[in-house]
């Protein structure tokens, strides 16, 4: 399989006391296939485990180490965001989200492993496609 990695699981699987710790540890100790993610999101993930240097080292090492593909911007892929953020303002959809779905577009995968269901249930791909949410 292979599945976009959100911000909330990649939190969780790092910081012991998340609440969501041992959902997604298990998610990615059955998940077989390769993750991908944005920058923003890694940007996000630095962020919430600004408690920890550490912590924000083996984020580091989750794309280091290969365990997660980051996946660069582009000039399109922005503007796609851009254009994303305008129309889920209601919600309102973050750069972070918007940065996936693009991916997701471009990349066809519709797999994602997220805490923000929410959000993602919402989020309609090409074709009226929907997400299809982990763990």
């Amino acid at each position: 399989m292979q599945a976009l990695l959100d911000t909330g699981p990649w939190v969780a699987l790092i910081d012991k006391s998340e609440t969501m710790h041992k959902k997604c540890f298990k998610w990615l100790q059955d998940f077989s296939g390769e993750l991908y993610t944005t920058e923003a999101v890694l940007t996000e993930v630095i962020w919430l485990l600004n408690f920890s240097t550490a912590a924000q080292l083996f984020a580091l090492d989750f794309v280091i180490k290969g365990a997660v593909n980051l996946v660069p911007s582009t000039k399109y892929s922005l503007i796609r965001a851009q254009k994303l953020m305008d129309k889920y303002s209601d919600l309102p959809m973050d750069f972070a989200d918007a940065t996936l779905v693009t991916l997701a577009e471009e990349t066809q995968l519709l797999n994602i492993c997220t805490l923000d269901k929410k959000d993602f249930i919402l989020y309609r791909l090409s074709k009226n496609r929907s997400f299809v949410i982990h763990p």
